[in-house]
C-alpha cells in the first residue's frame, strides 16, 4: 500500500472526522487550520483517492513549528502509519527552515505520548490544566480524565 502526503489545498473538503478524532473541538480546529498549513495523507486504489490522514503543522514562533493536529483513521491504525505520519510532518517542518518542532498531548493520550518520544520528542513541560480551562466537555481517554497538556520539542 502506496500512502502520498499533500497538501490540503482551499478547494478540497476538510476531512473533519480525522480532525475531530485528534481534538473534539471544532471551534478550536476551524482556528488553527486557518493559522496554519494543513496535510492529507492518501492512499489511491482504482483511481479513487482515500485520505487515510492528517496533520497540521502551525509556526508559533520564529524557528519553531508545532505538529498542532495529526491523526490516522481508525480503520488503518496499528499498522505503523502514525509514526510515518509524524516523520513526515517532521520532513515537511525541516523544509520550513525551523530549528524546532513542537508537539503537545493530553495527560490521558498514553499512546501517543509513547509514539511521540519513539519518534525522538522530550518531554519539556506540563501545561496544567489546560483542557479543562480550554475545552468545555471533559475530556476522557483510556480511563482517565485528560486535563494537562504534555509538551514535547525536537531539535531539527
Amino acid at each position: 500500500m502506496e500512502v502520498l502526503i499533500k497538501d490540503l489545498s482551499e478547494a478540497d473538503e476538510m476531512p473533519y472526522d480525522l480532525l475531530l478524532l485528534a481534538d473534539p473541538s471544532r471551534e478550536i480546529v476551524d482556528d488553527y487550520i486557518r493559522r496554519g498549513s494543513c496535510y492529507k495523507a492518501c492512499i489511491i486504489k482504482s483511481g479513487i483517492e482515500t485520505v487515510i490522514g492528517v496533520f497540521v503543522l502551525l509556526k508559533t514562533r520564529p524557528e519553531t513549528i508545532e505538529i498542532i493536529n495529526i491523526t490516522i483513521c481508525e480503520e488503518y491504525q496499528g499498522r505503523g502509519l502514525g509514526k510515518w505520519l509524524v516523520h513526515q510532518a517532521i520532513v515537511r517542518a525541516k523544509t520550513e527552515k525551523v530549528k524546532t518542532i513542537e508537539i503537545g498531548t493530553g495527560n490521558s493520550s498514553v499512546m501517543q505520548l509513547a509514539l511521540y518520544q519513539k519518534c525522538g520528542f522530550r518531554i519539556v513541560g506540563v501545561d496544567q490544566g489546560f483542557f479543562v480551562r480550554h475545552y468545555q466537555e471533559e475530556i476522557y481517554e483510556n480511563g482517565i480524565q485528560c486535563r494537562d497538556m504534555i509538551r514535547l520539542r525536537m531539535d531539527i
